[in-house]
Protein backbone atom coordinates (compact mmCIF):
# COMPACT_ATOMS: atom_id res chain seq x y z
CA UNK A 1 0.00 0.00 0.00
CA UNK A 2 1.56 3.37 -1.01
CA UNK A 3 0.99 5.65 2.00
CA UNK A 4 0.46 9.61 1.88
CA UNK A 5 4.23 9.85 3.68
CA UNK A 6 5.61 7.95 0.59
CA UNK A 7 3.65 9.94 -2.14
CA UNK A 8 5.04 12.99 -0.20
CA UNK A 9 8.42 11.48 -0.77
CA UNK A 10 8.62 10.54 -3.64
CA UNK A 11 7.20 13.58 -5.51
CA UNK A 12 9.65 15.54 -2.97
CA UNK A 13 12.79 13.74 -4.02
CA UNK A 14 12.11 12.70 -7.99
CA UNK A 15 12.92 16.58 -9.07
CA UNK A 16 15.93 16.71 -7.37
CA UNK A 17 17.26 13.85 -9.45
CA UNK A 18 19.06 13.96 -12.57
CA UNK A 19 17.32 13.27 -15.78
CA UNK A 20 18.21 9.53 -16.43
CA UNK A 21 19.87 8.05 -19.00
CA UNK A 22 18.57 5.01 -19.45
CA UNK A 23 14.92 4.35 -18.67
CA UNK A 24 13.54 4.41 -15.22
CA UNK A 25 10.68 2.53 -14.86
CA UNK A 26 8.10 1.95 -12.31
CA UNK A 27 5.47 -1.29 -12.10
CA UNK A 28 2.26 0.23 -10.55
CA UNK A 29 -1.30 -1.01 -9.75
CA UNK A 30 -4.32 1.19 -11.14
CA UNK A 31 -4.55 2.86 -8.09
CA UNK A 32 -5.50 6.79 -9.01
CA UNK A 33 -2.36 8.34 -7.48
CA UNK A 34 -0.62 6.67 -9.99
CA UNK A 35 -2.37 8.73 -12.65
CA UNK A 36 -2.65 11.77 -10.83
CA UNK A 37 -2.22 14.96 -12.54
CA UNK A 38 0.25 15.94 -9.79
CA UNK A 39 2.56 12.93 -10.89
CA UNK A 40 2.15 13.91 -14.83
CA UNK A 41 3.51 17.12 -14.38
CA UNK A 42 6.45 15.77 -11.99
CA UNK A 43 7.35 13.44 -14.89
CA UNK A 44 6.96 16.33 -17.90
CA UNK A 45 9.15 18.27 -15.33
CA UNK A 46 11.84 15.76 -14.93
CA UNK A 47 11.79 14.53 -18.73
CA UNK A 48 12.30 17.69 -19.71
CA UNK A 49 9.37 18.03 -21.68
CA UNK A 50 8.13 21.05 -23.26
CA UNK A 51 4.27 20.38 -24.13
CA UNK A 52 1.13 21.67 -23.56
CA UNK A 53 -0.29 19.27 -21.05
CA UNK A 54 -3.33 20.59 -21.10
CA UNK A 55 -5.89 21.05 -18.52
CA UNK A 56 -6.95 18.65 -16.12
CA UNK A 57 -11.05 17.04 -16.49
CA UNK A 58 -11.04 19.41 -19.78
CA UNK A 59 -8.92 19.07 -22.60
CA UNK A 60 -5.30 16.88 -23.62
CA UNK A 61 -3.02 15.06 -21.54
CA UNK A 62 -4.76 15.69 -18.14
CA UNK A 63 -7.86 15.12 -19.75
CA UNK A 64 -8.75 12.15 -18.04
CA UNK A 65 -6.81 9.23 -16.02
CA UNK A 66 -6.93 7.03 -19.27
CA UNK A 67 -5.04 10.07 -21.13
CA UNK A 68 -2.85 10.56 -18.44
CA UNK A 69 -1.86 6.59 -17.76
CA UNK A 70 -1.03 6.50 -21.28
CA UNK A 71 1.15 9.92 -20.82
CA UNK A 72 3.12 8.30 -17.96
CA UNK A 73 3.06 4.82 -19.62
CA UNK A 74 4.95 5.98 -22.94
CA UNK A 75 7.88 4.07 -24.04
CA UNK A 76 9.73 7.20 -25.17
CA UNK A 77 9.99 8.62 -21.51
CA UNK A 78 13.10 8.62 -19.42
CA UNK A 79 10.76 7.80 -16.15
CA UNK A 80 7.46 5.82 -17.58
CA UNK A 81 5.22 3.59 -15.31
CA UNK A 82 3.59 0.37 -16.37
CA UNK A 83 0.17 -0.74 -15.15
CA UNK A 84 -0.82 -3.58 -13.77
CA UNK A 85 -3.85 -5.63 -13.41
CA UNK A 86 -5.58 -3.69 -10.08
CA UNK A 87 -5.29 -7.13 -8.43
CA UNK A 88 -2.88 -8.49 -9.03
CA UNK A 89 -1.84 -10.67 -5.80
CA UNK A 90 2.07 -11.23 -5.93
CA UNK A 91 2.41 -7.11 -5.81
CA UNK A 92 0.57 -7.59 -2.75
CA UNK A 93 3.22 -10.12 -1.46
CA UNK A 94 5.98 -8.39 -2.58
CA UNK A 95 4.77 -4.99 -0.65
CA UNK A 96 4.27 -7.39 2.40
CA UNK A 97 8.20 -8.45 2.14
CA UNK A 98 9.37 -4.91 1.26
CA UNK A 99 7.41 -3.38 5.06
CA UNK A 100 9.30 -6.06 6.31
CA UNK A 101 12.65 -5.26 4.76
CA UNK A 102 12.06 -1.42 6.00
CA UNK A 103 10.65 -2.03 9.58
CA UNK A 104 13.49 -4.21 10.18
CA UNK A 105 16.62 -2.83 8.43
CA UNK A 106 16.28 -0.07 6.11
CA UNK A 107 14.14 2.45 8.51
CA UNK A 108 17.06 2.01 11.94
CA UNK A 109 19.82 1.58 9.63
CA UNK A 110 22.78 4.26 8.71
CA UNK A 111 24.64 3.12 6.14
CA UNK A 112 28.21 5.01 4.66
CA UNK A 113 28.02 3.49 0.75
CA UNK A 114 25.85 2.44 -1.62
CA UNK A 115 27.78 -0.55 -1.45
CA UNK A 116 27.43 -1.42 2.44
CA UNK A 117 23.79 -0.34 1.68
CA UNK A 118 23.54 -3.25 -0.86
CA UNK A 119 25.66 -5.61 1.65
CA UNK A 120 23.04 -4.82 4.45
CA UNK A 121 20.26 -5.93 2.29
CA UNK A 122 21.47 -8.95 0.86
CA UNK A 123 23.13 -10.23 4.89
CA UNK A 124 19.79 -9.20 5.86
CA UNK A 125 17.71 -11.64 2.74
CA UNK A 126 20.12 -14.77 4.02
CA UNK A 127 18.90 -13.98 7.70
CA UNK A 128 15.04 -13.64 7.15
CA UNK A 129 15.74 -17.12 4.96
CA UNK A 130 17.02 -18.71 7.60
CA UNK A 131 15.31 -17.72 10.46
CA UNK A 132 11.62 -15.41 9.46
CA UNK A 133 11.07 -17.59 5.88
CA UNK A 134 7.79 -18.86 5.46
CA UNK A 135 5.18 -18.61 2.89
CA UNK A 136 3.08 -15.58 3.68
CA UNK A 137 -0.74 -16.50 4.42
CA UNK A 138 -2.73 -15.32 1.52
CA UNK A 139 -6.37 -14.24 2.36
CA UNK A 140 -8.14 -12.52 -0.31
CA UNK A 141 -11.03 -13.95 -1.56
CA UNK A 142 -11.80 -11.77 -4.86
CA UNK A 143 -13.89 -9.37 -3.01
CA UNK A 144 -13.60 -5.59 -1.49
CA UNK A 145 -12.49 -5.45 2.00
CA UNK A 146 -15.70 -3.96 4.31
CA UNK A 147 -15.16 -1.47 6.87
Amino acid sequence: MVTRELRISFFFFLPKWDVPEAAWVFIVDQLNTHQSACLVRLVAACCQLDIYLGLKGKSGILKSMPTRAAFLAHESHPIRFVYVHKYTSWLNQIECWFSILVRRLLKRGSFNSVEQLQQSILNFIDYFNKTMGKPFKWTYNGQPRTA
